[in-house]
């Protein structure tokens, strides 16, 4: 599978100036943010208690490609949202950030998302999502419609693939699933926290700078930051701090009530395997010998380092501690870990910062390649042949857009969310084909 030439450069370089291209940029972000969902479906078994939505925001974007469709519909893909307040107005925004996620990946595919009113702890939940995933089945993609099927999001658990698969009689209807049912077992990979290691080493080799002579920190370990850990250590990165409220120690030994702590010394790979495989009660042991809290009330986002990826919560950088970030580069691993003020603040202090939808389509770039990939079972059991294209193609493609976004962010002295939002958006409305 080879990545579209979409000629954003040359297509970019027409406009006489920053203005201009601030002013296209706008112009593109009315039309898509004024195009309807091409899908809206709310499902529905009282009897059950069952409350659940579809949006598919486009689909446009994959005709003529290998989910083209029948009768010429394309396809939407995104995951499956559970939790007990999960309404229409969030899915429809969520299927909409997907879309921008997907076309800033390269993907010939729309953005889409599902959701469950429910908790997935609840008694009788097995019913109710299994209910659920069979009122969803006439929209699925593979029986005729644009929805692309379900896959992990908040609240979801590696066994809901395999309800779903048998309630659909299919197991084309999940993404993430395991190798033996035909998945990438991504989660488990930590391919989409191997995408935002990726963004961090193709953002350092873009300034001629490689990983093995910097540092970094980490917000939230959990299978995002984890492999984040796993995989730009990988790269010879050097971790000097990690943050996440399950790392918090209290004993006769060492009082961390907030579980940060910073290392003066190379972690060893003890530590960072149990990082990698979220072993926290391994980790928190480890930690109490091999590093030291925070000295100060200085949270992790302030730490001289130099690179700094938030991997836990939204909006954790903003107007108020965007002047106080140390880091020369920010990678965002969690969804929209930076407000609109913080990029502007970071803008202007020169901090590179690489946008969440350029940085972490791992996760949906898997997706698309468990749709596409056509290996048998078994085989992709015993070679993980669909695991290795899906880390190869995120490699190759999260890497050449965090290149591409970064010459036209430099070119127009714009901020590097401009410059994303830019090729995603001629991408989905086809004027860079």
């Amino acid at each position: 599978m080879t990545q579209p030439n979409f000629r954003l450069d040359s297509m970019a370089a027409s406009y006489a100036g920053r203005t201009d291209f601030l002013s296209a940029l706008e112009r593109l972000k009315k039309r898509f943010d004024s195009t309807a969902p091409v899908l809206e479906v709310i499902v529905r078994d009282p009897a059950m208690g069952v409350e659940g939505f579809i949006v598919v925001h486009n689909t446009a974007i994959s005709l003529n490609g290998p989910l083209h469709g029948r009768d010429g519909q394309g396809c939407g893909k995104g995951g499956t949202r559970i939790t007990p307040d999960v309404s229409l107005d969030e899915v429809r925004m969520l299927a909409h950030k997907m879309a921008l996620k997907n076309a800033a990946a390269g993907l010939p595919m729309g953005g889409s998302k599902s959701g469950l009113k429910a908790s997935s702890d609840e008694a009788g939940f097995e019913e109710k999502y299994r209910r659920f995933v069979a009122l969803c089945k006439p929209f699925l993609f593979e029986n005729g419609g644009v929805f692309g099927g379900f896959g992990f999001d908040v609240g979801a658990k590696p066994v809901h693939a395999l309800w779903a698969c048998e309630a659909t009689g299919s197991r084309r209807c999940f993404t993430g699933k395991p190798l033996d049912m035909g998945g990438t077992d991504y989660d488990r990979e930590g391919i989409a926290g191997y995408g935002v290691a990726v963004a961090a080493k193709a953002a350092l080799e873009h300034q001629g700078k490689s990983p093995a002579l910097c540092s970094f920190a980490v917000q939230g370990v959990g299978a995002m930051g984890a492999a984040v850990i796993r995989y730009f250590s990988g790269f010879g990165g050097r971790l000097v701090a990690v943050s996440d409220p399950r790392l918090a120690v209290d004993n006769a030994t060492v009082k961390n009530e907030i579980g940060r702590w910073m290392f003066d010394k190379p972690v060893s790979q003890e530590l960072l395997a149990a990082f990698a495989a979220m072993d926290v009660e391994k980790a928190k042991a480890l930690l109490v010998s091999e590093a030291k809290p925070f000295a100060t009330p200085q949270t992790i986002l302030e730490i001289e380092t130099d690179i700094l990826f938030p991997c836990a919560l939204h909006n954790v950088l903003h107007a108020d501690n965007a002047g106080s970030v140390q880091a020369k580069m920010v990678i965002e691993g969690a969804n929209s870990p930076c407000t609109q003020d913080a990029y502007n603040i970071f803008h202007d202090r020169g901090i590179t910062v690489v946008p969440d939808f350029i940085a972490n389509p791992g996760g949906v770039i898997a997706a698309f390649v468990e749709m596409t990939m056509d290996v048998p079972d078994d085989v992709n059991l015993k070679t993980k042949a669909k695991t290795a294209e899906a880390k190869t193609r995120t490699a190759r493609d999260i890497a050449a857009n965090v290149a591409q976004m970064l010459r036209i962010a430099a070119q127009y002295n714009v901020r590097c969310v401009d410059a994303g939002m830019y090729i995603a958006l001629r991408r989905i409305m086809g004027e860079a084909a």
